[in-house]
């Protein structure tokens, strides 16, 4: 007889013991763990519900008179759109391309067929300062547009630098025309 006993069954190294189920259970909510430290860093990564929802805009354009210019904010910044008068057209169309500072037909600022509408960003290409509105005595001088009072540059009616320090014209955003009154901006 052999004087082990009967009841003791002999454990194999290929047997999961309890000590290796505490390990694998350690190793889970360790990993749990590390992602759920993780993750606020990784979220912020994404792009915010502010920017998500301002990616694109529809504007209605019925509501703005000849000659009148509305801001709206587009993306953090301000978005000019001018309903432009006849004159103001005649006028951006006849300025000779050796005098702009950065040259650009006014055919190639706005969209055809729409002519009277100038959507633009409403941000200095000089130092991203937001120009004024060139009404009245403002921007009286070269181009009678829009006017930066930080440091002197001048926009005409296509949103063209005329004069000052800014390198480049006001940019055109992307943007398209649902109907006549309303057009879809980004």
């Amino acid at each position: 007889m052999s004087n082990k006993p009967d009841s003791i069954p002999s454990s194999t190294a290929l047997e999961p013991t309890r000590r290796d189920f505490m390990m694998l259970t350690a190793l889970g909510l360790a990993g749990v763990g590390a992602g759920t430290a993780v993750w606020p860093f990784i979220n912020s990564m994404n792009p915010s519900a502010e920017v998500l929802a301002s990616s694109s805009i529809e504007v209605d354009l019925s509501p703005i008179q000849v000659g009148q210019t509305i801001k709206v904010k587009w993306r953090g910044v301000p978005l000019f759109i001018r309903h432009r008068t006849p004159n103001d057209i005649e006028e951006a169309r006849k300025v000779p391309m050796n005098v702009l500072p950065d040259p650009q037909t006014d055919d190639t600022r706005v969209k055809k067929g729409h002519e009277q509408w100038l959507v633009m960003i409403g941000v200095c290409t000089h130092l991203g300062c937001v120009p004024l509105i060139g009404e009245g005595e403002f921007c009286a001088g070269d181009g009678g547009g829009f006017f930066c009072p930080c440091h002197g540059s001048q926009y005409d009616t296509s949103g063209r630098i005329r004069k000052g320090p800014a390198p480049r014209n006001l940019a055109v955003p992307e943007y398209a025309f649902l109907s006549d009154n309303k057009i879809k901006i980004g």
